[in-house]
């Protein structure tokens, strides 16, 4: 039948561009790498709603859940019978508001399961293929699943939690609004605001517009229009209706059969639902580039470290000691005994070096300076988290900070176990010491020889009128003094290279554990955030 209402426009839902299936696996995904990272309430919304996708998904495909939702006194059930063709729903003052949800289905068959996921009980359904129909409006609707919520300014708590529950579940969403309520600021702040990313499931009918005088419909509708503009839902059609007096009935009821045709209302509810959870994910984890770990940064954190374990003055120390110990190897051996160096002396800080003069084992004054190792730990989170949401940048100094305990443990344990390589001799020193003493025997040797000849207690040939003994003596002296500088040269090369050696070790030993306690957590980080900013991506291509 025709009706006195004013015409109406709006713009359909958008098609889903991407696979449903695929884009909920992405946002649980997403959600599950986002678990411990973000906050656990919003991991949680989106995790609810990856798994109401995917159980709906699951569910009767044949089946489209239209929920009518509305305000004490709005006609909502009156709606609800007039689209039925049913009295399933009490009106009026036989039932001042709804406190169950009734359902009736178009198409019973299959659709057990889904009304049990809907938490409606047999009792509260009704099949629409009981009442035999056989017209066209009764086929068009075939596969319906027409829900009556509870009214949603209901006192009851209970009522509350009936229509929040089913309004997450529905695949299609009427709201019925009436000439008195249309700008309650409830509705608006509590059902609307919130569900912009829902806009394309939802439809929005001004109900009782008989009792309107006809020269204000119009201006009416458009403030209705503006409201839903001022929420956000630009794409939300508004249909002008009078229940009792069925106007506009048949309108909504082709709106709801163009909506449901194809399952484009499951569809697109379900996509509305996973971009409202990706968008929110998006947000909470930020649009700064995902940081990486330079070479540099790496260098720098690692040489931090390896200072803050006293690597390099330890390393300095081995070089001075091994030198010191070759040089006094090779040199003339009283020098050697009573430590005094021609040649130059050879200063060690004993209070550093008696232990390593002694054995292999580091030094007492050489374990790791945990705040410094801390200092450098924090400074890298500092660096590689710059730019990110709070969260992310915390998540990353966490995992830059959070083993330093071990990380210390570790260099410590690797410092003591370490060959500092200073109790050995390489083979050409202890040749070159063996060389020394049997020149200062020639030495000592040819002195006497050469006193005894002189006092005439024995004969000795000479040299050029210097007598051998003391020619003996001069050579081997000579020979000493060469053998000292040549010893003194390559004691510079020696400590040198049992330097790199020992370097090569603890830096070894230092770096893996860096890489172990701080690089490799963080780096799981970055992947982490990377991972989530993809899988959220994937999970937004909604539109063509």
């Amino acid at each position: 039948m025709s009706s006195p209402l004013p015409p109406t426009t709006s713009s359909g839902p958008s098609t889903p561009a991407a696979d449903l299936g695929a884009r909920v696996t992405a946002l649980e995904e997403a959600a599950a790498t986002a678990r411990g990272r973000l906050d656990d309430a919003l991991v949680t919304h989106v995790e609810e709603v990856a798994a109401r996708a995917t159980t709906r998904i699951r569910l009767s495909a044949a089946h489209t859940v239209v929920g009518i939702a509305g305000a004490t006194g709005s006609g909502k059930s009156s709606t609800f019978n007039q689209l039925t063709g049913l009295e399933l729903s009490s009106v009026g003052v036989r039932r001042p508001t709804t406190s169950w949800a009734t359902a009736c289905i178009w198409g019973a068959d299959g659709a057990e399961e889904l009304m049990e996921w809907l938490g409606i009980p047999p009792r509260h359904q009704t099949s629409r293929d009981s009442m035999l129909d056989s017209s066209r409006e009764a086929n068009d609707l075939e596969g319906v699943v027409l829900v009556d919520l509870p009214d949603h300014d209901s006192t009851e708590v209970s009522h509350h939690l009936e229509v929040e529950r089913l309004v997450t579940k529905t695949d299609l969403l009427i709201w019925v609004l009436d000439p008195q309520k249309y700008a309650d600021a409830a509705i608006h702040e509590r059902y609307f605001k919130p569900y912009v990313a829902q806009q394309d499931v939802m439809l929005v009918v001004l109900n009782q517009i008989d009792a309107v005088p006809e020269d204000r419909r119009d201006a009416m509708l458009a403030d209705v229009r503006q409201l839903l503009d001022d929420d956000g839902l630009t794409r939300v059609p508004v249909l002008p209706m009078s229940a009792r007096e069925g106007w506009g009935v048949d309108e909504l009821r082709a709106e709801i059969v163009d909506r449901v045709e194809a399952k484009k209302a499951m569809v697109a509810r379900i996509d509305a639902d996973i971009v409202e959870a990706a968008d929110k994910l998006a947000a909470a984890t930020g649009d700064a580039p995902a940081p990486e770990l330079s070479g540099a940064t790496v260098d720098e954190i690692q040489t931090a470290v390896a200072t803050a374990a006293g690597v390099p003055a330890l390393v300095g120390s081995v070089e001075t000691v091994v030198t010191g110990r070759v040089r006094r190897a090779t040199a003339w051996p009283p020098v050697a005994w009573f430590g005094r160096d021609p040649l130059r002396r050879v200063e060690v800080d004993l209070g550093d070096a008696a232990a390593l003069l002694t054995g292999d084992r580091a030094p007492a004054a050489g374990t790791v300076q945990r705040s410094r190792v801390e200092m450098a730990a924090r400074s890298l989170g500092d660096r590689v988290s710059d730019g990110l949401v709070p969260a992310w940048a915390e998540s990353v100094q966490h995992a830059a900070t959070g083993q330093v305990d071990e990380l210390v443990a570790e260099i410590d344990g690797a410092l003591g176990r370490s060959d500092l390589r200073t109790g050995r001799l390489p083979g050409w020193a202890k040749a070159a010491r063996v060389a020394q003493w049997l020149l200062l025997l020639a030495t000592l040797g040819g002195l006497v020889w050469g006193v005894l000849d002189l006092a005439g207690a024995v004969a000795s040939p000479e040299v050029g009128g210097v007598p051998a003994g003391f020619l003996l003596a001069v050579v081997a002296l000579v020979l000493s003094v060469v053998l000292a500088l040549v010893g003194r040269s390559a004691a510079a090369g020696a400590g040198r290279r049992a330097a790199e050696e020992v370097e090569d070790d603890l830096r070894g030993a230092s770096d893996q554990a860096v890489e172990r306690h701080v690089l490799s957590p963080v780096r799981d980080e970055l992947d982490a955030y990377r991972r989530v900013r993809q899988r959220v991506t994937a999970a937004q291509l909604r539109r063509r």
